[in-house]
C-alpha cells in the first residue's frame, strides 16, 4: 500500500505516479506533497456583507521542476508556484481577478510539508486543515479570512484514486473539505467589508495530464440548503461526449460519502455564452440530473463574464465562477450556491492535473 513518503521507483521517474492503494492521512494529507508533480489548494466560497453577496476564489498550485530534483544546491529551485485570486460581485455584476507566480529556494514562495503553509509573495493560506486563514490583496481588493470545517474531509474516487483516464497513473489523490464556515474581511474596490459565508476546499496532487483525446473538464461544487453537499467533474473528450471517468461525489450532512459514476448522473447544457475577452465559447447553465440520490436542479451562474486569461501565471484560460442552484431532493424543493469550473472552451487544455 503506497502512504506518503514511500520511496519513488525507477520506473516511475523523478515524481511518483497517483496509485490505488493511498491512504489518506490528516492533517498529514493538508500538507505539500514534492514526490507529485503537481498540486493544488483550491478554494471558493459564497459570502455576503450587509446583504450584499459575493464570490471568491484563491488559488495556489505547485508544479515540480524534474531538471532541478537532484540538485543539492538550497538556491535550486525544485518547485515553481502560482496563485489565481478572484472576486465576484453578485450585484454590479463585476469581476477581478490577479495572479502571481514564485520560485521556491530564494523565499518568494513556498509550501510546508510538515505544516500547512503555502505562499505566493504575501498571498498565503496557513491552518492546521481544521481551520484555515487565507490572505491575498491585489490593485484594491483583497480579503482576510478565517475559514473552520463543519464536515470531514470527503475522499473522492475509489481505492485512494480519482481515476481521470485509462492507463496507470492517470489519477490523482483527491480530497475535499466541502462545508467550511467563513468570516472576516473582504475588500471590494478598496472597500474594507466585514463578511460571512461558507466556503469549499480542495486539495489535489498527482503527476499526469489529460489523454490526448481529452481536451477539458467541467466540475460543479454544490452547497445545498439542507446541509448536503456535491462535487461532480465531466472531463470531456474531443466528441463533446463526456469520459467514462468523469465522477462524483455526494456528501451528506454527516460528511458520509457515496461515489457517484458518470453513468449515475447527467448533465444538460441549457445556454451558451461566447466571451469578448477570448471569444471561448462556454456552458452557461445546466439542468443536473442524479437519479440514484433523487436529485434534479438547474444551476444558473451569478452572471456570465467570470472568465481567466492566465497569461502571467499558468497560461491557462478558464471560467470559474459563482452560481445558484434551484431544485428538488426526493420530491423536496430546495436552494444552494455552487461554483462551476470550465477548462477547454478557449483551446484544448493541455497542461498537467
Amino acid at each position: 500500500m503506497l502512504t506518503a513518503g514511500a520511496a519513488l521507483t525507477a520506473a516511475e521517474g523523478p515524481f511518483r505516479q497517483a496509485l490505488p492503494g493511498y491512504a489518506f492521512s490528516f492533517p498529514r494529507d493538508h500538507f505539500s506533497h514534492d514526490d507529485y508533480r503537481t498540486e493544488w489548494w483550491y478554494y471558493t466560497g459564497h459570502l455576503t456583507s450587509s446583504g450584499k453577496e459575493y464570490g471568491y476564489e484563491l488559488t495556489f498550485f505547485r508544479s515540480g521542476l524534474a531538471e532541478n530534483r537532484a540538485n543539492p544546491s538550497r538556491w535550486a529551485a525544485k518547485n515553481l508556484y502560482l496563485a489565481h485570486f478572484a472576486v465576484s460581485d453578485i450585484a454590479r455584476k463585476s469581476f477581478r481577478y490577479f495572479e502571481r507566480i514564485g520560485r521556491a529556494g530564494v523565499g518568494q514562495a513556498g509550501a510546508g510539508s510538515e505544516q500547512l503553509r503555502v505562499w505566493v509573495g504575501d498571498w498565503e493560506l496557513s491552518g492546521d486543515g481544521a481551520t484555515a486563514r487565507l490572505k491575498a490583496r491585489d490593485d484594491g481588493f483583497g480579503m482576510d479570512l478565517t475559514l473552520t470545517a463543519q464536515k470531514p474531509p470527503a475522499i473522492h474516487g475509489a481505492n485512494g484514486v480519482s481515476q481521470k483516464g485509462e492507463g496507470r497513473g492517470r489519477a490523482s489523490h483527491y480530497y475535499s473539505c466541502t462545508r467550511l464556515k467563513t468570516e472576516g474581511t473582504m475588500t471590494v474596490a478598496g472597500a474594507a467589508l466585514p463578511v460571512t459565508g461558507s466556503s469549499w476546499m480542495d486539495h489535489e496532487f498527482g503527476s499526469t495530464e489529460l489523454a490526448p483525446d481529452q481536451v477539458g473538464w467541467d466540475w460543479f461544487s454544490l452547497q445545498l440548503e439542507d446541509g448536503n453537499d456535491l462535487m461532480l467533474y465531466m472531463i470531456r473528450k474531443k466528441d463533446g461526449q463526456p469520459d467514462p471517468y468523469s465522477a462524483g461525489t455526494w456528501v451528506s450532512t454527516d460528511g458520509t460519502t457515496t461515489h457517484l459514476r458518470q453513468s449515475d448522473f447527467s448533465v444538460d447544457v441549457l445556454e451558451r455564452w461566447t466571451s469578448p475577452h477570448s471569444q471561448g465559447v462556454y456552458p452557461m447553465k445546466w439542468r443536473l440530473r442524479v437519479p440514484k440520490l433523487g436529485l434534479e436542479a438547474v444551476i444558473t451562474p451569478a452572471f456570465p463574464d467570470q472568465e481567466l486569461i492566465t497569461t502571467q501565471s499558468t497560461q491557462v484560460t478558464y471560467w470559474e465562477g459563482a452560481a445558484h442552484v434551484d431544485g428538488t431532493l426526493s420530491g423536496r424543493s430546495l436552494k444552494g450556491k455552487a461554483y462551476v469550473e470550465m477548462t477547454g472552451y478557449a483551446g484544448p487544455f493541455r497542461k498537467r492535473l
